[in-house]
């Protein structure tokens, strides 16, 4: 296979999510919600050769385009991802995704003592720092393990 050809073929309309860390695209799935049944045409390569990231997984989702909090969320285990729009076969908006400054609801604190784990009508808040994410209940840091703990 030369460089020049591509390994899956262009979407019409859609997302394309692209320089995802190896091995994270189902992760990226997961976080979008989609497992198959929505209908979307859905293309995902994995560990494909990256100039800037050595490996990197692809995400393309047909007839679908991310809200802002997905791209938060994104963000957390994919910091170096970029965020296609394509609107018939051109790549009409590209964006880099930057880290907010927290999250809301989006992650499950691996506290079994925090507040969020009992039963409280509270919903987990994280705030971004440079090496993971703090909850701001009870200060645990998840650092690696961010993907294990997204509750969306």
């Amino acid at each position: 296979m030369s460089e020049h050809e591509l390994r899956v073929s262009k979407i019409r309309d859609g997302t394309v999510i692209d320089h995802v860390e190896g091995g994270q695209a189902l992760n990226v799935l997961a976080i979008l919600g989609i497992d198959g049944s929505e209908g979307f045409g859905v293309s995902v390569g994995m560990n494909v050769p990256s100039d800037r990231l050595g490996r990197k997984d692809i995400v393309k989702v047909e007839e679908r385009e991310l809200s802002q909090s997905e791209v938060d969320v994104l963000s957390l285990i994919a910091p170096e991802a970029t965020i296609n729009i394509v609107r018939d076969f051109e790549v009409v908006e590209k964006n880099r995704v930057t880290r907010p400054d927290s999250v809301t609801g989006v992650l499950s604190c691996p506290n079994r003592n925090c507040i969020t784990n009992a039963n409280e009508p509270v919903d987990t808040r994280f705030d971004v720092v440079a090496d993971g994410v703090r909850c701001d209940y009870c200060s645990t840091i998840l650092r690696a393990d961010i993907a294990d703990h997204i509750d969306v």
